[in-house]
C-alpha cells in the first residue's frame, strides 16, 4: 500500500496544542494522528487509526489465542440491567444518561458488565455449556470531570472487555490466570515497561483484583514496590498493623492549656516548650488528627464521617474514595460543623474528661473510623474539643474507641511493606489493564443460574478482563518519542517505510516513485511524500522525523550517482544503498 502525502489526509503542525499536558497529547496532535472534537473526545484521522488498528489486532489476536469469542454490544444501553445491579445509581454523575422520544432511560455504557451476563443466561443454561469467555472491542463512555491528557484520560475511550463463565470458584481460577498470561503477550508485544500490581476492585465488585501498570511519570496511578517483589497500586496497599502496647504504667489522659495551636506543627512547637519529654522530643507523629469528611451516597442521602490518623499523615482522597466508594467524599465545610456543638474546629477530638465525642455512640453521633496504626494502648495527643485545649495520654481501648479502621492515610517511600520484605519504594504509571475475580455479584444480581452435573440450579461465577485499547496508543507514544517528534516501534506504526522525494527535479521524483512501487510490490505498507509545490526538503525531513515511522527514505541528490539514503527513526543511523537495491534492502531491514 502507498500513502502519498499529498493527497493522505493530514496536516502536520510546528506548534503544540494550547492544552497539551503529556508528550503524547502534544505529539499525536502535531503530527496529524488526532484531532480534539471536545473536551475528553477525539477524531482519529487516517494515520492514528492505522495504529490504533495495529494495537487493536495485537489484543484480538492474543485473545483469540487463548480461545475468547468476540461479541459486540451496542454503546446504547437501557437502564433497567443497571438497575438491576444498583449501578444506574452507583456510577453517580460519571455516567452519560439520556432519554428516547418516548421518555425510556438510556445510557451510553462505561462498562458491559450486565450485557454479558444477561447474553449467557439467555442463551446458556446447562454447566456443559461452560466454561465460556466472551470479550468485545468496544467505545465506552464517562463523564470524566476533568479529562486531560488526550488519550491518556477521556470521556470517549476504547476497550477491550472480557468476561468468563465458569461453574466453580476452581473454574474461575483457570480462567484468570488465562486471561493475565494473555496480558502479559499483549504488553510485552507493544514494548512496555509495565508492573502487575494488586487493586482494589471498587464498584465492579469482586475479590482478586489486580493492574497493569504502564510504567510513567505522567501517569495518574500510583503505585508501590518492596524489595522482596510486593507490588499493589497506592488505593490498594494494607498498612502493617503494630502490636498492641502494654499501657498499665500510662498516666490517666489530662487536658492542658495550648493555646494558639490549632495546626500539628503549632501543637507539636507547643508541646516541646510546655511539656517537654525525658525520652526525645514531641512529633507529629504522636499527635492524632481527626478530619471530618461528608459522604454522599447514591441514594441521595447524606453521612457525616470523622478519620482518626496519626499527625505526620495526610488523608490521600484516592486511597479514601478507594475505600467508601460508590460514595462521593468531601471536606466538612464550617457551616456543616456548626451543626456539631460538641465538637471545636481545630481542637476535635474523640474523647475528653469521660465524654464519647465521636463515634457512632457518641455525643455527634458521628461515626468514627481510625487509621490501622491506632491500636489497643497507643498513646494520643488530640483535641479536647475546647478551644485552646488538647488531651495528653489519651489511650486507644482505654478511654476510646472506634467505630473501625480505614486505609486512607497517605503511603511514603520508605513504609514498611505488608509482605515484611523491607522499605517500599513509590512510582507512578499509566492503568492499560486490569483483571477481576468478580465471582457471583452480577450473576445473583440478574438471575445467572446454570444446572450442574447433578440437576441442581448453581449461580454461575465470573471474571472480568479490560485493556485500554484506544489508551495504549498514548502510552506507546509516550514510551517512543523524543524532540523531534514520534518513533513508533515497528509492529504498530503507521507505515513501514517513509519515503521522502527531497527536491523538485524531476529525476529525483521519478526514482523515488519508482522506489515506493518497487517497495509496495514486495509488501511494504509506504508513507510517500511526494509533495511539491512550495514544500521545501526541510519541511519534509521534519514532517517524517515529527511522524515517526521507524525506517526513513531519503531519495535526494545522490540520484546523480545511484544512490538514496537509509535512516533509522530510533537510532539514528544511515546507510546509503544503490538505487537498484534499495527495495530489498528496505526489506529486510523491515523483516529483521
Amino acid at each position: 500500500m502507498i500513502l502519498r502525502m499529498s493527497s493522505l489526509f493530514v496536516r502536520t503542525l510546528r506548534d503544540d496544542p494550547a492544552d497539551a499536558e503529556v508528550p503524547s497529547h502534544r505529539l499525536l496532535v502535531r503530527a496529524g494522528y488526532i484531532r480534539r472534537t471536545a473536551p475528553g473526545i477525539y477524531t482519529w484521522l487516517p494515520l492514528g487509526l492505522r495504529v490504533y488498528r495495529k494495537i487493536e489486532a495485537i489484543v484480538r489476536e492474543e485473545m483469540d489465542a487463548i480461545g475468547a469469542q468476540e461479541l459486540q454490544f451496542p454503546a446504547l444501553l437501557p437502564r433497567e440491567p443497571y438497575e438491576a445491579t444498583d449501578r444506574w445509581t452507583e456510577y453517580g454523575d460519571t455516567l452519560f444518561r439520556l432519554q428516547d422520544r418516548k421518555g425510556a432511560d438510556y445510557l451510553l455504557g462505561p462498562t458491559h458488565e450486565e450485557l454479558f451476563t444477561l447474553v449467557v443466561k439467555d442463551l446458556y443454561s446447562s454447566y456443559k455449556d461452560l466454561p465460556v469467555w466472551l470479550y468485545q472491542i468496544q467505545t465506552k463512555y464517562r463523564d470524566e470531570a476533568r479529562p486531560r491528557a488526550g488519550l491518556m484520560r477521556g470521556r470517549e475511550f476504547v476497550m477491550k472487555d472480557s468476561y468468563s463463565f465458569d461453574i466453580d470458584d476452581a473454574g474461575l481460577q483457570r480462567s484468570y490466570e488465562a486471561h493475565r498470561a494473555a496480558y502479559i503477550r499483549i504488553f510485552d508485544r507493544l514494548g512496555f515497561d509495565y508492573v502487575i500490581v494488586e487493586a482494589t476492585s471498587g464498584a465492579m465488585g469482586g475479590s482478586r483484583s489486580e493492574e497493569f501498570l504502564a510504567r510513567l511519570d505522567v501517569g495518574e496511578d500510583t503505585f508501590v514496590v518492596s524489595p522482596g517483589g510486593y507490588a499493589a497500586n497506592v488505593e490498594a496497599v494494607t498498612t502493617p498493623v503494630p502490636d498492641p502496647v502494654p499501657f498499665d504504667d500510662v498516666p490517666a489522659a489530662h487536658a492542658e492549656d495550648t493555646p494558639d495551636t490549632p495546626t500539628i506543627a503549632t501543637l507539636v512547637d507547643h508541646l516541646n516548650t510546655a511539656f517537654p519529654r525525658e525520652d526525645r522530643p514531641w512529633q507529629a507523629s504522636d499527635t492524632l488528627k481527626n478530619v471530618l469528611m461528608v459522604l454522599h451516597h447514591p441514594d441521595g442521602t447524606t453521612e457525616p464521617l470523622a478519620i482518626g490518623l496519626p499527625g505526620d499523615r495526610e488523608v490521600d482522597a484516592k486511597r479514601l474514595h478507594a475505600q467508601l466508594e460508590p460514595a462521593e467524599v468531601e471536606p466538612m465545610t464550617d457551616e456543616q460543623l456548626a451543626k456539631f456543638p460538641a465538637l471545636v474546629k481545630g481542637y476535635i477530638g474523640p474523647a475528653h474528661d469521660g465524654r464519647t465525642v465521636l463515634g457512632e455512640e457518641s455525643e455527634s453521633g458521628i461515626r468514627y473510623l481510625v487509621d490501622p496504626r491506632v491500636v489497643e494502648g497507643t498513646r494520643w495527643v488530640t483535641g479536647a474539643n475546647v478551644a485552646g485545649k488538647h488531651v495528653l495520654d489519651l489511650v486507644y481501648g482505654r478511654d476510646f474507641v472506634a467505630d473501625g479502621t480505614i486505609e486512607a492515610a497517605e503511603v511514603r517511600a520508605g513504609d514498611p511493606s505488608p509482605d515484611g520484605s523491607g522499605p517500599m519504594e513509590i512510582a507512578r504509571g499509566v492503568e492499560m489493564g486490569h483483571v477481576f475475580q468478580l465471582g457471583r455479584k452480577y450473576a445473583e444480581a440478574l438471575g445467572l443460574q446454570v444446572l450442574d452435573e447433578n440437576g441442581k440450579l448453581v449461580t454461575v461465577t465470573m471474571g472480568s478482563y479490560g485493556v485500554g485499547v484506544s489508551r495504549a496508543v498514548a502510552v506507546t507514544a509516550e514510551y517512543n518519542h523524543d524532540e523531534s517528534g514520534l518513533r513508533w516501534p515497528r509492529a504498530v506504526a503507521p507505515a513501514d517505510v517513509h519515503v521522502v522525494a527531497a527536491g523538485k527535479d524531476a529525476e529525483i521524483l521519478a526514482a523515488a516513485e519508482r522506489a515506493v512501487e518497487e517497495m509496495s510490490a514486495l509488501g511494504l505498507d509506504v508513507l510517500f511524500d511526494d509533495r511539491t509545490g512550495k514544500v521545501s526538503p526541510g519541511v519534509k525531513f521534519k514532517d517524517a522525523e515529527l511522524i515517526g515511522v521507524p525506517t526513513i527514505v531519503v531519495v535526494g541528490k545522490g540520484v546523480a550517482t545511484g544512490v538514496a539514503e537509509i535512516k533509522d527513526r530510533v537510532t539514528g543511523e544511515r546507510e546509503e544503498v544503490a538505487l537498484g537495491d534499495l527495495a530489498a534492502r528496505v526489506r529486510a531491514v523491515v523483516d529483521a
